[in-house]
């Protein structure tokens, strides 16, 4: 097959429009700077019913479906022209969840064994895929997500009627998670594992696992979700989680209902960071009446200012697990300040601000030398509308799977 048709049904399986480059995104990691990733659908067919999706069994999109060895080539000519650096690979689910899998991941095989493409892939498990189909996944993959979407069996099975959060879901992930938890512990013991092959071997315990949730659809709570999160991380078992505010989308089962503020997807995101980077404890997260977290102020700062009894902090004398739980002072800033003030004398604020601290959102939970850096906690902006409200609500009109890049 020549290489305009190779492109031609990538586009279509990735469900993008043809005048548009071929799912190739530019994605950022911390301290790590931008990749570039290929993104395959590898068939947009689909027997599910995912009320949020265009691909739903339902759903009024050409279906187009590509062959391991049609992904596996064109990756490999974009990736040596310099144009993609790794690939994400996910599919819809036409029939047999197995045998979908079993195309990804002799896609994945092609890159390893034949091409020896020893970069970064990522591989969306599918629902119903099997154990030892994980298994497989985990060996070639440098990241396996398995998306939750809902954080119980009563919210995926209103997103989806197939899909099984107890039963197949969740326990698929926290299989993903043990294999490399596991290789990894092995490592650090110096029991590195072994094998008759010529690829690399550490990849297991350099891999992770992710998952993404829908957020809004079906009436969970920041709450649930994040309780589902913080027990998975504090196993060891996720490195993250993504978020996805639901948008209604023309032709979906679920197109007239309200979106979701892209405000609630942030707050979740930054309540996620305070549990995996900040030291945070699920029981400390500050929530609303109603389970979700506050709209209008970060996570941080609402905890922040719901216990004053831990403020303000002495720069001078607070050790590192405390400034961080300051709103306006990061991880990095911490550690910066905390050597600076072993090497120099810190005496006023732009000497903090050379280090990384924000004055405006710190200073009330800061003294220096005793003396306090504002005169107030930080000002609160009063909204004229309700979050969301000012945005069209209209549902869109796109082929392409709202969460299947996640």
């Amino acid at each position: 097959m020549d290489q305009r048709r190779r492109m031609a049904l990538l586009t279509e399986a990735a469900g993008l429009d043809r005048d548009r480059a071929v799912g190739i995104t530019q994605v950022r990691g911390p301290g790590r700077g931008t990749t570039s990733l290929m993104r395959v659908m590898q068939t947009n067919a689909c027997s599910l019913s995912c009320g949020y999706c265009p691909t739903f069994c339902g759903g009024k999109v050409r279906r187009t479906g590509l062959a391991p060895e049609e992904v596996a080539q064109t990756f490999m000519e974009a990736h040596r022209a310099g144009l993609a650096q790794g690939l994400f690979l996910t599919s819809g689910v036409p029939g047999r969840a197995a045998r979908a899998t079993d195309r990804m991941l002799a896609t994945l095989d092609l890159l390893r064994r034949r091409e020896a493409f020893e970069g970064y892939v990522h591989v969306k498990l599918l629902p119903g895929a099997e154990p030892a189909q994980v298994e497989e996944a985990a060996r070639l993959a440098t990241r396996i997500s398995v998306n939750l979407e809902g954080p119980s069996d009563a919210y995926v099975r209103q997103l989806a009627r197939e899909k099984d959060f107890s039963g197949d879901l969740l326990p698929k992930l926290e299989h993903a998670g043990r294999i490399f938890r596991d290789a990894r512990h092995a490592r650090a013991a110096g029991e590195r594992r072994r094998a008759g092959s010529t690829m690399n071997l550490d990849r297991p315990w350099r891999s992770t696992v992710t998952t993404q949730f829908v957020v809004g659809a079906v009436g969970e709570r920041d709450r649930e979700i994040l309780d589902v999160v913080a027990r998975l991380e504090r196993q060891a078992l996720l490195h993250h989680a993504h978020f996805s505010a639901f948008q209604p989308v023309v032709g979906t089962p679920m197109e007239g209902r309200a979106p979701t503020p892209a405000r609630r997807e942030l707050r979740l995101y930054q309540a996620e960071h305070l549990l995996r980077d900040y030291g945070f404890r699920f029981e400390e997260l500050a929530f609303e009446r109603d389970g979700n977290l506050s709209l209008d102020r970060d996570p941080k700062t609402a905890w922040a200012l719901a216990h004053p009894e831990h403020f303000p902090l002495e720069i001078l004398r607070a050790p590192r697990e405390l400034l961080v739980r300051v709103p306006g002072i990061g991880p990095l800033a911490a550690r910066r300040l905390v050597a600076a003030r072993r090497q120099a004398t810190l005496r006023f604020a732009g000497d903090l601000r050379g280090v990384g601290v924000d004055i405006p959102r710190a200073g009330w939970f800061l003294t220096l030398r005793g003396r306090r850096l504002a005169e107030a906690p930080p000002a609160f902006q009063l909204r004229l509308f309700a979050h969301g409200e000012h945005l069209t609500r209209a549902p869109y009109d796109t082929p392409e799977p709202p969460c299947a890049y996640g």
